[in-house]
């Protein structure tokens, strides 16, 4: 047997299933807990630092409905985005193992389970994880260990960007990646981090307009044990986490511009304060931001420091929308096709000439995230081996996921596309028990413009 690898948490009410799992993983990874339920979820989380997070859909609560697990599903992903979630769930119910993954679930796994296909989830979402965090890196070319996610396509700017890529990758060079909701900045910053020379180090990924005013500090910069009430334990922060490898803050337009100055003195003075501290920690990491907004503009209206702007915008990368390099949309549309057949073991063997129209037709607001997510439940739903017009689940062509009209459209079809997109933010809300996050995400917006959208339908 191979070298046992990777942590695994259980997060299960069932004592007799928590009693089996520990009597079976310990043979295939190198630790294992168990907990009951999430309350000490948080604390275990920073204790143990798994891998792989095996969480049950329901627990003690009386509610069967699996909205428990999709809400912590949710959680997780926000609090530590490098460890992989595994769904546990007795409901074989596609559509709930979707939205569970489009909150960001690596996959699920239903009850009673069969051992082998355990196994073999929860060592992909192990590979994934480690790999994610370099624990397993090598001596080989960041080309080779790359996940392979960033799909370059073959349009004239996405070639300018990789150019400039191989240029900066190998520095330490602090980037300002921009583009839409969607675009794959994330991805970018990731292919980045794979490329240089600190490619076996963390890469540490921060929504830092996610993070609420009063907990800014003691995420990034972490905080000592007795700082403030529930300080039980020292904490250590994103910077101190990104030692020595990336740290990637995205939506940094969303910083209010009150916390901008303490990042601007972090990011200058290559040390940290932890809050309640008095001792500068010293961090060695390489900065790579993201944002969809204007930062030029917000600075000219002064809800951004201009100096904070010019220090993390030595290298500008700015990915365009899908709608602006259309000649990548089928074939990456074919990238997820093939993608999630081999995921739910669907025999489909490519798309036929309608389907590519259709998606060639459409505006993709939401761009590669809308694309995925639509190609995603395409290959679901699916009936035979080449998917065609009719198993693509979109708006008419010229319209995105919310609705958004495109070129040509006409005005007296406007007030339509407004209803349609109330009616899309209704659905989504609902379905994500009115949580801002996942129901952003599920729409391909960011909260900031899901937050818009709620105010302007008095939602």
């Amino acid at each position: 047997m191979a070298s046992k690898k990777g942590k695994i948490l259980i997060v299960d009410d069932n004592a007799g299933i928590r009693k089996a799992l520990k009597i079976l993983l310990p043979l295939y990874f190198g630790e294992v807990e168990a907990i009951p339920s999430p309350v000490t979820l948080v604390s275990t989380l920073e204790r143990f630092r798994p891998d792989v997070i095996l969480l049950d859909m329901n627990f003690k609560s009386g509610i069967n409905t699996g909205n428990e697990g999709l809400y912590w599903a949710s959680e997780l992903k926000k609090m530590a985005p490098d460890v992989e979630v595994v769904l546990f769930t007795a409901y074989a119910d596609i559509q709930l193992a979707v939205e569970g993954m489009r909150r960001g679930a690596y996959d699920f796994v239903v009850k009673p389970w069969d051992n082998e296909k355990l196994v073999s989830t929860l060592a992909a979402a192990r590979d994934k994880a480690r790999k994610a965090l370099g624990r397993d890196a090598r001596a080989e070319p960041a080309e080779v260990r790359s996940d392979g996610s960033m799909f370059w396509g073959t349009s004239r700017p996405m070639a300018v960007i990789r150019r400039t890529l191989e240029k900066i990758a190998p520095t330490d060079a602090t980037v300002l990646i921009t583009g839409e909701n969607g675009t794959g900045k994330d991805v970018l910053a990731r292919e980045i981090h794979a490329r240089s020379l600190r490619r076996g180090k963390p890469m540490v990924a921060v929504d830092a307009g996610a993070i609420p005013e009063t907990l800014f500090e003691s995420e990034l910069f972490g905080h000592v044990k007795g700082a403030f009430t529930d300080a039980h334990a020292d904490h250590v922060g994103k910077f101190e986490q990104a030692d020595g490898g990336t740290l990637f803050l995205d939506e940094i337009g969303n910083i209010p511009l009150h916390l901008q100055a303490k990042l601007l003195r972090a990011i200058q003075s290559r040390s940290i304060i932890r809050v309640g501290g008095t001792k500068p920690v010293p961090v060695d990491l390489r900065l790579i931001c993201a944002t969809n907004m204007d930062l030029g503009a917000l600075v000219r209206e002064g809800r951004f420091r201009e100096d904070l702007f010019y220090r993390i915008n030595t290298v500008h990368l700015a990915l365009p929308p899908l709608r602006e390099r259309r000649e990548d949309i089928v074939p990456l549309a074919g990238r997820f096709l093939t993608q999630f057949a081999s995921k739910y073991r669907r025999p489909l063997e490519g798309m036929d000439a309608s389907a590519q129209e259709v998606l060639k037709a459409c505006r993709w607001s939401g761009n590669i995230r809308e694309l995925q997510n639509v190609m995603e439940k395409a290959v679901i739903l699916s009936e035979a081996k080449m998917l065609s017009a009719k198993d693509l689940q979109v708006d008419s062509p010229g319209t995105g996921a919310l609705g958004t009209a495109g070129p040509g459209a006409a005005a007296g079809g406007m007030k339509n596309l407004a209803q349609n997109e109330e009616q899309l933010v209704r659905e989504a809300m609902k379905r994500c028990g009115n949580n801002i996050s996942a129901a952003a995400k599920s729409l391909g917006i960011s909260r900031p413009t899901l937050y818009a959208k709620l105010k302007k339908y008095g939602l």
